[in-house]
């Protein structure tokens, strides 16, 4: 690493030369480079937030003459994660020439459709909105970021005088209007009458500056950051306190865990009155620092200034009035409270969105709060999937460390209603969200699965995790279980270490599915051990073993399930993973074969019971799975080879040939037939699915 790095305290200089070097020079390279150094540190800018470019000679295949294309992010992505698929690449003079055309801020959407002409590579991304800001300017390397610092500088009272008091005349300064050509051509005319400057500051917006190579942009652009963050360090120094110092202390961290998984499941019911949501939750000292203090009243109903903040967050909060030692147990009189507060915030955003609305405004989206603040407590954030909902997270805590400098510096401004709202519901924005892929079966939804450490287990998470629901895999063995997580990329999985036959051990497990996703849709009940022994050989520990796995387990499984349920009001699925030995008498099966059929007659009791509350209760049946299971791996083979006069190694073969079909049955039938039951008949209840390859001694009726 350089030694430069210790250059900065307030962002992390991350470049480094090897790998720089490693890409020659190529300008390409080294501008994606850039980007994703830039997208790693968080304080710069968020997830999806800002943008980033450069320029480079390139011949034309057309002419083969040597033309200037500018390559910028494309429309929804990322700067941390930006790839070369990512971009757009574009003929700048091309793009330039637009002005020739451009007919004023009411022609700015037909302008974004004009950015299709200009392409010059045509594997290009689809160019976004603020394409125009980086062609219009001169510069090679272009960074637009959303740095918290220079935010809070842009969303201060007197922004221009205090751009000018920390970089006296090398930064321009230009006021808030949305992005398009217009504002493209604003930051032009700034570098025209201020020429020489090393950026621009965008009021209530963010950021541009520039280098002549990806290197010098860097710099440049850590060096502002860096200016910005030491003078409103300076200035809270000076105040000695922010946010008005605090109003109350938090609880501590076990117990504000314990009132957020508590909480979770009522929030998420509540916020889920239009759509299912998925949850998140955030303690940081940032979120606290914020929430326990004298300001929260003032400046949350504010609303965030930046546009990449409240198109993520909404414009405001909700802030509960609960006290932070108010009893969640009592589910009924916290409804209570919490009901109208939900009522009212619907109530607001819907006369938020009746006026300001315009003849061709799409129509209201979801009025629920994104962002939930609990002071004493934490943050809460929903929205449609974990990523979205971590990154809503993610953008407020931007919001407040943007209102934390606003205020150190003069005072916190945002934007007027009626602009963010043109920004909410610009007719490109609804474009953009038209355009996003169509959810799958199970989006919005979380699964709980037992022995997800392998096997059946594990293919019965990599099922519904693929049909689009976030898993928490639950297993006795942590080694297995933290290998099978690793499987899957962030925001899909989590994982819980639980012993079913222990309650407790299964309320930690629940409690961490609420805490890290807000609640419970699905359960699976896979976990099981297999014991095949003649009566005279089963023990007493043998029989005790089994019922406790097995019936014991989905028992204590159910009740919990049941009680986080009725907090969400959603419904949910629970499935009894048995087999076909609860339907059929074998052999050497005495323990074994008595704990499946009360799995099995057990599901039919709950699911009689738990339809008043939209609960799904059924059964899936596997035989035979001999290849991936967990089961198969010990004594259980030796055991079914034994019975049934074979090796073992003639088992798959054995019981492939026994069934109608002559099929092997793999971990991955299993799964299929659960996702059938929780995303395809979802009017089916105190069911038996069976997954044998056809046993006709199985057959229920």
């Amino acid at each position: 690493m350089n030694t430069l790095e210790k250059k900065f305290s307030y962002v992390d200089y991350l470049w480094d030369d090897k790998k720089a070097n490693a890409l020659g020079d190529d300008q390409v390279a080294l501008f994606l480079y850039r980007s994703n150094i830039l997208g790693a540190d968080l304080r710069i800018t968020n997830y999806g937030g800002g943008n980033t470019s450069c320029k480079t000679i390139e011949k034309d295949p057309l002419t083969n003459e040597e033309v200037e294309v500018m390559w910028v992010k494309g429309s929804g992505g990322d700067i941390g994660t930006l790839t070369r698929s990512g971009i757009a690449g574009l003929y700048t003079d091309r793009l330039r020439n637009l002005k020739n055309v451009y007919g004023g801020l009411s022609d700015e959407d037909r302008m974004v459709g004009l950015f299709n002409h200009c392409i010059y590579d045509l594997d290009s991304k689809a160019p976004s909105i603020d394409t125009p800001l980086h062609g219009l300017l001169p510069f090679a390397h272009i960074d637009h970021l959303h740095p918290d610092a220079l935010i809070a500088v842009a969303a201060a009272k007197d922004s221009e005088k205090v751009t000018k008091e920390i970089w006296g005349d090398t930064m321009g300064w230009v006021p808030w209007q949305r992005p398009g050509f217009d504002l493209g051509l604003q930051l032009e005319k700034c570098l025209n009458d201020n020429p020489g400057i090393r950026g621009i500051v965008l009021g209530s917006h963010g950021l541009f500056t520039w280098g002549d190579t990806s290197y010098e942009c860097y710099m440049n652009s850590l060096e502002v950051i860096e200016m910005a963050s030491e003078y409103i360090n300076k200035k809270i120094k000076e105040k000695g306190s922010v946010f008005g110092g605090q109003k109350m202390e938090s609880l501590p961290k076990e117990e504000r865990l314990e009132k957020a998984a508590q909480l979770m499941p009522l929030l998420r019911g509540l916020c889920s009155s239009e759509n299912r949501m998925i949850g998140h939750f955030s303690d940081n000292d940032v979120v606290l620092e914020f929430i326990n203090s004298h300001d929260l009243a003032r400046l949350a109903p504010l609303g965030t200034s930046c546009p990449d903040h409240f198109l993520r967050t909404k414009i405001q909060p909700l802030v509960l009035s609960l006290n932070k030692n108010e009893n969640l147990e009592d589910t009924k009189a916290v409804l209570a409270k919490l009901e109208p507060a939900f009522e009212q915030y619907r109530k607001e955003y819907a006369d938020y969105y009746n006026t300001c609305k315009k003849a061709n405004s799409p129509a209201m989206r979801d009025p629920n709060p994104v962002i939930i603040i609990y002071p004493g407590v934490g943050m809460f954030s929903f929205s449609k999937d974990k990523q979205t909902t971590r990154v809503a997270s993610e953008f407020y805590i931007n919001a407040i460390n943007v209102m934390r400098g606003a205020e150190a510096i003069t005072e916190y401004t945002s934007l007027p209603r009626q602009e963010a709202f043109d920004i909410e519901y610009w007719l490109l924005e609804e474009a953009k969200l038209q355009r996003m892929p169509k959810e799958k079966p199970l989006s919005r939804k979380v699964a709980l699965v037992t022995g997800a450490g392998g096997g059946i287990g594990k293919a019965i998470c990599d099922k519904l995790a693929a049909e689009g629901a976030v898993v928490v895999l639950t297993d006795i063995n942590e080694e297995s279980l933290i290998e099978a997580n690793a499987t899957y990329k962030r925001d899909v999985s989590t994982y819980a270490v639980c012993d079913v036959t222990n309650t407790d051990s299964i309320a930690a497990a629940y409690k961490k599915a609420c805490l890290e996703f807000g609640g419970v849709d699905i359960v699976v009940h896979s976990a099981g051990l297999a014991i095949s022994k003649a009566l005279e050989d089963t023990t007493d520990k043998d029989w005790n073993i089994l019922q406790n796995i097995l019936v014991k387990g989905q028992f204590d499984l159910a009740k919990q399930f049941s009680a986080i349920t009725r907090k969400q009001n959603l419904g949910g699925d629970y499935i009894s993973i048995a087999s076909k030995n609860g339907l059929v008498a074998g052999p050497n099966n005495v323990a074994y074969g008595t704990a499946k059929a009360a799995q099995q007659h057990m599901v039919r009791l709950l699911a009689a019971e738990l339809a008043k509350d939209k609960v799904r209760v059924n059964t899936v049946n596997p035989d035979g799975v001999i290849v991936g299971s967990k089961i198969w791996e010990g004594a259980w083979a030796e055991g079914r080879a034994k019975a049934n006069g074979i090796t073992v190694e003639e088992l798959p073969a054995f019981y492939a040939k026994r069934n109608l079909l002559n099929e092997i049955i793999t971990p991955a039938d299993i799964a299929n037939g659960v996702f059938t039951l929780v995303g395809i008949l979802d009017k089916s209840t105190g069911n038996i699915i069976n997954v044998d390859g056809g046993m006709a001694n199985a057959f229920v009726r």
